[in-house]
């Protein structure tokens, strides 16, 4: 029997706790799996908020060339959507905060990205954006 049959099998018995160990996959969360309509999360996004995930998607172009924060996209775009307000914000964008510069990637380069989910509205202090769902502490990677 394989290490994570036996983990799973136990999680199912109920005889381990449901949080999955750090070598467990991570849960992914597709853009369509966000919302049920408007600013309300499904009960999937819910669940996963304050967990890593990993999305797949493209990087908006920046506004400026050193940043530590990026907008993942569900679709290319050629130019920065993120100057939207909070009555406006589209179901098809996620701000990706770094700890570290962010390397940019070609807008049509698709990329997967690893973070910690939160949602609800927040305005950047330094930038006066407003963003309602993130990924925090991400990591990303060209596919």
């Amino acid at each position: 029997m394989k290490r994570r049959d036996f983990v799973r099998g136990m999680m199912f018995a109920g005889t381990l706790p449901v949080t999955l160990p750090a070598w467990a996959s991570t849960p992914r969360i597709k853009f369509r799996e966000l919302y049920v309509r408007g600013n309300t999360l499904t009960e999937k996004a819910k669940s996963l908020v304050g967990h890593d995930v990993e999305m797949l998607g493209y990087m908006a172009p920046p506004l400026k060339p050193e940043i530590d924060f990026f907008v993942l996209t569900k679709m290319p775009m050629s130019t920065c959507p993120f100057c939207e307000s909070e009555a406006q914000w589209p179901d098809d964008l996620v701000v990706a905060l770094s700890r570290q510069p962010v390397s940019i990637v070609r807008y049509t380069d698709p990329i997967k990205v690893k973070g910690r989910l939160e949602a609800g509205f927040k305005k950047d202090d330094a930038t006066g954006f407003v963003s309602f769902v993130r990924l925090i502490d991400v990591t990303y990677e060209k596919i």
